[in-house]
């Protein structure tokens, strides 16, 4: 497998960061190329890296496909020149998503002038909001989301203690979560129910969780408070553009995958894209039972997630390609 980063100037900025994995032997240049955009406070490195098991893009290019990591703006390596520091779904979703898209179109080898996206988490909300900004020039073939919502039908009772004051989460800036995330393994190792609403500590190689925390990232104050407002609304609100509704206009076959036992992401919210999309062709994968519950970062790190997630994203691309 072979790679190569890239910076894109994104005209508001910022210098997004994007790398590019193809193996030469395997790359079928007639479908169109993967685009992954990770989710909040996160990164692209757990979608090339798994504690026991190939990662998400390994799978990708072995399936003979085009994979571009993408970090937007304040992910990642993305660089700020003169944009300004504070932004939120706006800026990500109408300014930072098309100028990645145009560049992975005009800069790969793949001949469709289209991609196929994965949104992980919050970067399947951006990627929605993109859709719902661009309902008829969006350039997206097909859209999996890996545990992403849209609306906010349940709410975690945790998470709607957390974001009850959304003005107070805008108010300052949060640094230094990946070493805060790196101390606490010892604790989660110890006491792992503390973080079962986001990880099951029984399916998931916790002695390498430093490791693991490479993938985290500062959050951004606006962001954040737009998070928090949205939470609490239920519906996701855009420069007056409700997301949800402007996605009836929007037919684009997608692939729902989510984690039943999520504590974060519930899996009402997940689904509840399935009731505003206008899409045709959609898919459904449900990982997690009673006996072996999964939780939102299960998604992508857990024990046999190639089998259960991986594995069936690459097969329903390959339908719909």
């Amino acid at each position: 497998m072979k790679r190569k980063q890239y910076r894109i100037d994104n005209g508001d900025g910022w210098r997004l960061d994007a790398t590019r994995y193809w193996d030469p032997d395997r790359l079928d240049t007639s479908r169109r190329p993967v685009m992954a955009v990770p989710g909040f406070c996160m990164n692209c490195f757990v979608l090339n890296y798994h504690p026991s098991e190939r990662p998400l893009v390994e799978f990708l290019v072995d399936a003979g496909l085009e994979v571009w990591t993408t970090h937007l703006r304040g992910q990642g390596d993305s660089e700020r020149g003169r944009g300004r520091s504070r932004f939120g779904f706006a800026e990500l979703a109408g300014v930072d998503m098309p100028a990645v898209i145009d560049f992975v179109i005009n800069q790969g080898e793949s001949e469709p002038e289209q991609v196929d996206l994965i949104g992980c988490s919050l970067g399947a909300t951006v990627s929605y909001a993109y859709l719902a900004m661009n309902p008829a020039d969006h350039r997206v073939g097909a859209l999996v989301n890996i545990g992403g919502p849209l609306r906010w039908n349940r709410v975690h009772p945790l998470l709607r203690i957390a974001v009850q004051c959304p003005p107070l989460l805008g108010v300052a800036p949060i640094r230094g979560t990946r070493q805060l995330a790196k101390m606490a393994m010892p604790l989660i190792r110890r006491f792992p129910w503390l973080v079962s609403p986001y990880l099951n500590a029984d399916i998931v190689d916790l002695t390498k969780g430093e490791t693991l925390v490479q993938t985290v990232d500062d959050p951004n104050p606006e962001l954040t408070r737009q998070m928090a407002q949205w939470i609490r609304d239920g519906d996701l609100v855009v420069d007056q553009l409700n997301i949800s509704h402007a996605l009836y206009a929007v037919d684009v076959p997608i692939q729902c995958v989510l984690a039943m036992q999520d504590g974060v992401v519930t899996p009402e919210a997940a689904l509840s894209i399935l009731d505003h999309i206008g899409s045709h062709e959609v898919d459904v994968v449900e990982v997690g039972s009673y006996h072996t519950p999964h939780a939102h970062a299960d998604l992508f790190v857990s024990e046999g997630v190639g089998r259960k997630v991986f594995q069936p994203v690459c097969d329903w691309l390959e339908k719909v390609a």
